[in-house]
């Protein structure tokens, strides 16, 4: 099979709005190659239906190929100096900052981003290969004590191998580049899997950002195939020692099941149900610009936007009155102009998985504040009143422009709703009495509580994940080093020592 090293992708020579001249390739052992598959998929926008590339995808064997190739080349890797390991990822930050914009236009055109997203996306990539420029230098052994005379337990620190990504559509480039970054920081090989939706923002285009930056062949890797075709010999496969996944809680569920046969550690970012909770006493402005943002940017496909919003009776009327009317002004439709607010939804099967759980909550009884009709896979924003807990708009998680308003009377009855969820990753609670805020935000049953904010904050250096069925582990600085590193305990005797027999 042929293989070959091809030109980045220009924003000059291969524009993505104006689809790719060459099919896309796989990136294996540091070079571009076609798939071994017989299947072809073409990667479209999701807005206008055009054909921005064709990849021929991959089987098996090129999962094989990918993941001996990060076991050859990652021990290398990771006795290189620290100081080697943080230039790569220092030229891959600035190649990234250069890039700026072409990759804005794919994250807009790919995965159906409206601009703002987009620099938003990029700005929360860049930061996060910024952080872990630093990650080389911090990855700290330890010398303990022991109660064997003449022993010095020492406690290495050292990269765990060979790490599996399996990275998501609603934000790829961020999503993906937060495993990544720390795993080659801490000396580790990687194998990705973008998701079929946005195999270029997802993998193809960070594999292009660190060849260019001069990361060794076979270090990362990018194999682009359905999940039905590869996606369990991406975590069946006997190299990797951890799989990442961000994605539906379901299919972390049979990630973390097959992994866990086989031995593996997880890292995984699952579905989200965020509380958004007002109360009386908060400042509306602030709250009303919180919630707007955090519920409808980028269409609310976002892990952490808000799934429901928890309004305290005393301020319910105002605040309703007050967010319609900021709601009913959004811009919604071309991708293309800076304004537009709300852009398409990724695909049909998630467009009518979302107005399924609309039309079940209208039935039960909620009341519709604001609706409009779908143009293609165009949702208008959707305002629900009169919603409870036990309705499938606040009970499941939405990942869509839909506002589900749930009423509450006083802190008891707030916690009580918010915590009625098998989700637990990201909150918010608003109001002026900041320790009432805090107080309840120490007794919701999540990984992060954003007080007098919207819940969609991540910042690289910080304890990024969630509790009960919104995933295992943490992302961002020394949470992240720890999820891609392994102890190693050498004790070393150094006078004779006396044994049981």
């Amino acid at each position: 099979m042929s293989s070959r090293r091809r030109e980045g992708f220009s924003s000059e020579s291969l524009p993505p709005y104006d689809g790719l001249r060459e099919h896309a390739e796989l990136f294996i052992n540091g070079e571009w190659r076609p798939g071994r598959s017989a299947r072809v998929a073409s990667d479209r926008d999701p807005y206008t239906d055009q054909v921005l590339t064709e990849i021929t995808l991959a089987n098996e064997q090129d999962v094989d190929d990918a993941y001996r190739a990060a076991e050859r080349a990652q021990p290398e890797w990771a006795a290189l100096p620290p100081e080697n390991r943080r230039t790569v990822l220092e030229r891959a930050a600035r190649i990234l900052e250069s890039r700026r914009m072409e990759i804005i236009e794919w994250l807009v055109h790919e995965s159906g981003s409206v601009r703002a997203k987009a620099v938003f996306e990029w700005q929360f990539s860049h930061q996060g290969l910024l952080e872990a420029t630093s990650y080389p230098f911090h990855i700290e052994g330890r010398i303990l004590p022991s109660s064997i005379a003449g022993k010095e337990s020492r406690v290495y620190r050292g990269s765990a191998g060979v790490v599996g990504v399996i990275s998501p559509w609603n934000f790829p480039l961020h999503l993906t580049m937060r495993s990544v970054a720390p795993a080659l920081a801490a000396g580790n090989a990687v194998v990705i899997k973008p998701a079929s939706d946005t195999p270029v923002t997802g993998g193809l285009l960070l594999a292009k950002v660190f060849e260019e930056a001069g990361l060794p062949a076979g270090v990362l890797n990018v194999v682009v195939g359905s999940g039905r075709d590869i996606g369990n010999a991406i975590i069946d496969h006997p190299v990797p020692r951890i799989i990442t996944f961000t994605g539906s809680t379901e299919v972390g569920r049979q990630i973390a099941e097959r992994a866990g046969r086989a031995i593996k550690r997880v890292c995984l970012e699952l579905g989200g149900n965020s509380p958004f909770i007002v109360f009386e006493d908060a400042d509306l402005d602030r709250a009303i610009d919180a919630a707007v943002a955090g519920k409808f940017l980028h269409q609310g496909q976002i892990c952490i936007a808000i799934n429901r919003l928890l309004v305290e009776n005393g301020c319910h009327d105002e605040l309703v009155k007050r967010f319609l009317a900021r709601v009913s002004k959004l811009e919604v439709g071309n991708l293309d102009d800076p304004k537009t607010a709300i852009g398409p939804i990724i695909n049909s099967q998630q467009l009518s998985s979302i107005l399924r759980k609309v039309e079940d909550t209208i039935a039960r009884g909620a009341r519709v504040l604001l609706r409009g009709k779908p143009e293609g896979l165009v949702l208008p924003p959707i305002v629900l009143d009169e919603v409870t807990n036990d309705m499938p708009a606040a009970r499941e998680e939405l990942f869509g422009p839909v506002a589900p308003i749930l009423r509450f009377s006083g802190e008891e009855e707030a916690v009580r709703i918010a915590n009625n969820t098998e989700y637990g990753l990201s909150s918010a609670v608003f109001s002026r009495d900041l320790d009432k805020a805090q107080r309840v935000a120490r007794r919701l049953r999540v990984g992060m509580t954003h007080i007098n904010d919207w819940p969609v904050n991540d910042e690289a250096n910080t304890a990024f994940g969630g509790e009960k069925a919104s995933g295992l582990g943490r992302f961002g600085g020394e949470w992240a080093i720890e999820e891609f590193t392994t102890d190693h305990w050498i004790s070393v005797q150094e006078i004779p020592r006396r044994y049981p027999i």
